[in-house]
């Protein structure tokens, strides 16, 4: 079974290279899509506006201000392997 990851509509450079990795991604537009994810990427800008937090994921939440798509990978990859 694939892992979900969310993805901020601003990223869609860390969207396309998690795709390329095999995991099943969804565009974050709402409180209602993170709380499908088992790990959600976000720009840090919109995370109070959205509400994306653990309090409503249960999964991780990863901050992609200042990291490269592959940096996103490979926190990513190292929260389920």
């Amino acid at each position: 079974m694939s892992r979900v990851i969310g993805v901020e509509q601003s990223l869609s450079n860390v969207e396309a290279a998690l795709q390329a990795k095999g995991y099943e991604v969804v565009q974050l537009r709402s409180e209602e899509d993170a709380k499908k994810c088992d790990a959600c990427v976000i720009t840090g800008t919109d995370e109070d506006v959205m509400g994306i937090s653990n309090v409503v994921t249960e999964g991780s939440v990863i901050d992609a201000r200042g990291l490269s798509a592959d940096e996103v990978i490979q926190r990513v990859d190292k929260m389920f392997h």
